[in-house]
């Protein structure tokens, strides 16, 4: 029904028409006293929980709209100065839905700017993609030369429990380390098309529909390879040292399996690392 004097869209402009986009960011500036700045954008959320006696500082990410699509956009930036400490983590999984044809990739982009003497855990829930997905996701850390952080990123392809498998779709998941403003670590994944082509190729993930890399960077890094190793068995996970860094591989054809290693595994490398608790914050496990 038309009210008098208005004009009707031809069927293809309004097919043409943009569907609405989300574009959150947050910003949280971490001091030795506690939170010093914040800046929220919907549906990009930040709580502040109490955090367990002897452990970090605690943020949870929150983004509101329940998941996101192709063209929609979340930032992140974590600056701790000077000494502080602070562990971020997300309140649950991240739903990437399927994309339409003409969507530009979901962005997500995380950055970690850390002060000398700082330490911090960006301990990510899994990123679930749905078949016809579409994400850009990076992550960067600047960090000064004596500076700690312990982060990992998780990735399920295809929701297995509704019997859905990721076919194709595009996933470009990079990682950018930076100390004292020199680059020191770059690495990517990116899988663009038909995923079943890729998955059986000899270089290719066999069965695999989780993984998950976790990363160590600090000057004692090199210092936790044989721990990470005796933590970790091929052919389903491996650890490397180099640089300053301590890298973790793991991958799994069950997503569950594997996000019980990645929390066991995460919560001894913090527990070393950082002398924390071996029990990840609460909010992991929900």
């Amino acid at each position: 029904m038309l009210l008098t004097g208005a004009t009707a869209l031809p069927l293809s402009a309004a097919a043409r028409s943009r569907h609405q986009r989300v574009d959150g960011r947050a910003r949280v500036v971490f001091g030795i006293d506690g939170v010093r700045d914040l800046l929220q954008v919907a549906p990009a959320r930040l709580m502040f929980p109490h955090a367990r006696g002897g452990d970090f500082p605690l943020v949870v990410t929150v983004t509101t709209s329940g998941g996101l699509t192709g063209g929609d956009r979340l930032a992140l930036d974590i600056v701790l100065e000077p000494g502080a400490t602070a562990t971020i983590v997300p309140q649950s999984a991240e739903k990437l839905y399927r994309a339409l044809p003409d969507d530009e990739p979901t962005r997500i982009s995380t950055r970690i700017e850390l002060g000398a003497g700082s330490r911090c855990e960006w301990l990510a829930q899994e990123a679930i993609l749905f078949d016809g997905s579409a994400m850009r996701r990076t992550l960067d850390i600047d960090m000064a030369a004596d500076a700690r952080v312990l982060a990992m990123e998780m990735l399920v392809l295809g929701r297995g429990a509704m019997g859905e498998r990721f076919a194709s779709g595009l996933i470009h998941d990079g990682w950018r380390v930076r100390r004292d403003g020199v680059l020191v670590w770059v690495d990517a994944l990116h899988i663009d098309g038909a995923f079943d082509d890729l998955a059986g190729a000899p270089f290719g993930m066999g069965d695999a529909t989780a993984l998950a890399t976790l990363v160590y960077a600090g000057p004692d890094a090199e210092a936790q390879l044989a721990l990470a190793r005796g933590l970790v068995e091929a052919p389903g996970g491996g650890a490397t040292a180099m640089d300053g860094l301590l890298i973790v591989r793991l991958i799994d054809a069950d997503p569950t399996r594997l996000r019980r290693e990645v929390m066991r595994v995460a919560g001894v490398l913090r527990a070393a690392i950082f002398g924390l608790s071996p029990t990840m914050p609460a909010i992991c496990y929900c």
